[in-house]
């Protein structure tokens, strides 16, 4: 079994190391299990939720999968509508090169 340092700073260290007794953990077990779940898209809990991680790794996804919500059908239909009106893209084209 490998080992590593790691330098955190106070504050985080007391944050990790709250959030593990929280749990019942040990710090290292704790800190495994954030890295385990951080770099092992199978731990995501589905197809969808494991390509979205990865994508979030790769800096292509700007928001993580939790804090992500569908739009209500309200909301939906509200941008449709919204979607078929205003100036058309030819005419701000157009206006430029005038």
């Amino acid at each position: 079994m490998a080992q590593m340092s790691w330098r955190p700073s106070d504050q985080l260290y007391a944050r990790v190391r709250a959030a593990a007794a929280g749990r019942g953990w040990s710090v290292n077990e704790y800190v495994t299990r954030v890295l385990d779940a951080a770099t092992d898209p199978a731990t995501a809990g589905s197809e969808r939720a494991a390509l979205a991680e990865r994508l979030q790794r790769a800096g292509l996804l700007d928001l993580p999968p939790e804090t992500r919500r569908r739009p209500s059908r309200a909301a939906v239909r509200t941008a449709r509508r919204a979607a078929g009106s205003g100036t058309l893209l030819s005419d701000l084209v157009g206006a430029d090169r005038e």
